[in-house]
């Protein structure tokens, strides 16, 4: 197709009338056409395209093109350097064979030059007659005609460049705009009077509910109950300090990095350009991350007082546990013993909350389908609940999976449910209602008929070892709730309703991949014991197995293997690419299933990058794990 436009273009140019050359700015023929051949009767070799101008000119010098000429090297430099330097122009030359030509040259933006030869005999040898017959007109003005025309023709050529000029910055304009709407975060500018102008269209997709077309708008109309969470940056942006903050958007729950920076022209702040990026998802897998090391310093903390508690309590069990057989033991004293025995026990009990709460865990997400979960949730929640205390639960959830550990978030609504149970006393309602929020989290919201939280409750609720229930409660029921919401990256909120206490749990959504059907899996690992391993469960699975050490050994099987349709790799391969670098490079629709898998611990840069990629299943692992994120026989 290029090369048929190639051969339209130039006969377009062999039908003109004049003649057309374009030098590169290397001073190397770019194209000229038939008659520019013709005009100067130029030999084939100089009319070829990658042709010097210096032999060009040398050749036209020699032959007398421009007179007699002393000195044909210093001529030929001079015109070579009169061309480095070029400039737009329009002269007339009488040629040594008596014809008039006209030549007019515009230089090109990327460099190198146009010039247009036109021959103007006739038009000079009718302007001879008109002169001679036209004794009235004046010298003067046939003078001042003729120099106009010159102008004019100068205008011309310069309004050509310019023209040329303005269509490439249109064209780099337009690139610039492209880039910027490609990229996944909104850049904008305010000017002095805080409206918009410029502004790519992802504020909508950084802060859904926001307008995307925002150009003239004020800036505080286009960000509405967002504004006055950055109006004091802007404001300090506008007074020349630059900033980078994060916010959350309520509207859409979703977490938002900002950036302003002063706009600063001549010693006078024009405006402010805005970088705005949603990191929600990072966000999230830092709340996780700080949790973790909560946990961990609290373990530390705590490990060796626990240790000598429960050695204190074993003394304390074995030594009431002697009392309680002898047999001159006065009655009274039986029940002191017994009362010792309970205490002591209760100690334990509290103990293994502690260690419950500061020791080592791990989530293990896998695809779960939420209507199953609640409704076993509601069968293990119906035997603590009293006659007069009814359980509802609203799920306004689509269909389908989302990544989840089932087991703590069980734990959690059944400790929620059983608080709301105790508030409630005799009878009331406690209602469960589970939604997604902004295509962001999962939100399970758990309320009751009670009294309320108190001021203080709403306080320190979360806390451990705080409670309402005097000595029946231990104070760490909520604080579990919290650690595994946190550990998940999620947050936990109390309120009071006109009705009573509300608990919101809200947890990452994260949508569960579609498991393929058993067929073509790709395993790329570089431990060869560690590939036989899972490859034996794949196969267990249902699944057939190729086997790759290295992202481009990878990419090369799915270039030739269209019908792959499960990736598992590692994180860490062989090479200086990761599994990670991998995933970017998988071609967008296939294959439809994409997990990673992984030996680090959950708060290293890459599981926290790989997490944002593609579920990440945790080493080690058991055909039951690696079934609930691919798929596969149920019989595993």
């Amino acid at each position: 197709m290029m090369a048929d436009t190639d051969h339209l273009t130039m006969a377009g140019l062999n039908l003109i009338q004049q003649a057309l050359s374009i030098y590169d700015s290397d001073l190397r023929l770019a194209v000229c056409n038939r008659r520019f051949k013709e005009m100067f009767d130029l030999p084939d070799h100089l009319c070829t395209p990658g042709a010097s101008f210096e032999d060009t000119i040398r050749h036209l010098v020699a032959r007398g093109e421009y007179g007699p000429v002393e000195d044909v090297e210093a001529s030929v430099q001079d015109r070579v350097e009169t061309a480095r330097a070029f400039a737009p122009h329009y002269m007339e030359r009488t040629r040594a064979n008596g014809c008039t030509i006209s030549v007019e040259g515009s230089p090109l933006p990327q460099g190198g030059w146009v010039t247009v030869y036109t021959d103007i005999t006739h038009t000079r040898e009718h302007e001879g007659m008109l002169r001679a017959r036209s004794a009235e007109l004046s010298e003067q003005l046939l003078a001042r005609a003729e120099e106009l025309s010159a102008t004019n023709r100068q205008l011309e050529a310069t309004i050509t460049a310019l023209e040329e000029t303005k269509r490439q910055l249109t064209e780099m304009e337009a690139r610039t705009r492209l880039t910027t709407e490609m990229m996944p975060a909104h850049i904008a500018h305010v000017g002095r009077d805080r409206r918009y102008t410029f502004s790519n269209r992802q504020l909508s997709a950084v802060m859904p509910g926001s307008p995307s077309q925002i150009l003239g708008m004020r800036i505080e109309d286009a960000l509405g109950d967002s504004y006055p969470r950055i109006a004091p940056y802007l404001a300090a942006a506008f007074e020349g300090e630059p900033s980078v903050f994060e916010f959350t958007d309520e509207p859409s729950s979703r977490r938002i990095r900002a950036a302003f920076t002063p706009d600063l022209r001549e010693g006078t702040i024009e405006g402010v350009y805005i970088l705005s990026m949603d990191i929600t998802r990072e966000s999230q897998a830092r709340a996780a991350l700080q949790q973790t090391r909560k946990r961990e310093l609290a373990a530390q903390l705590t490990s060796g007082l626990a240790h000598d508690f429960s050695n204190l309590l074993t003394i304390i069990l074995g030594s009431q546990a002697q009392l309680q057989r002898l047999d001159t033991l006065p009655d009274a004293a039986q029940g002191l013993v017994a009362a010792t025995l309970s205490a002591a026990r209760r100690g334990g009990t509290l103990l293994n909350r502690i260690a419950d709460i500061s020791g080592h865990r791990e989530l293990h997400p896998r695809a779960t389908d939420l209507r199953a979960f609640l409704a076993d949730l509601a069968t293990l929640a119906a035997p603590t609940l009293p006659r007069d205390i009814r359980l509802e639960i609203d799920s306004r959830l689509p269909d389908g999976e989302v990544m989840l550990d089932p087991g703590p978030l069980q734990d959690s609504l059944l400790n929620l449910i059983l608080n709301a149970r105790d508030a409630c006393g005799p009878r009331g309602t406690i209602r469960l209602i589970v939604q997604i929020v902004r295509d962001t989290w999962l939100e399970f919201r758990v309320s009751d008929t009670g009294p309320g939280f108190s001021a203080q409750a709403l306080e320190h609720a979360l806390d451990p070892f705080f409670t309402t229930k005097g000595g029946e409660g231990t104070g760490l029921g909520l604080s579990m709730v919290y650690d595994s919401t946190k550990l998940a990256g999620g947050s936990v909120r109390l309120s009071n309703t006109t009705t009573g206490g509300e608990v919101r749990l809200r947890l990452p959504l994260v949508t569960a991949p579609d498991h393929a059907a058993p067929g073509l899996a790709l395993l790329v690992e570089d431990s060869p014991d560690l590939r036989a391993t899972i490859r034996d469960m794949l196969r267990g699975l249902g699944h057939s197995v190729i086997e790759a050490g290295s992202v481009d050994e990878a990419l090369t099987l799915i270039d030739n293997l269209p019908e792959i349709g499960t990736v598992l790799s590692d994180i860490s391969l062989e090479g200086g690419a990761t599994g990670i670098d991998l995933m970017d490079r998988l071609p967008p629709d296939s294959p439809r299933t994409r997990v990673l898998m992984t030996s680090l611990p959950a708060g290293h840069p890459l599981h926290l990058a790989a997490s944002r990629r593609a579920p990440v299943l945790a080493k080690p692992f058991a055909a039951p794990d690696l079934a609930a994120l691919i798929g596969g026989r149920a019989d595993v």
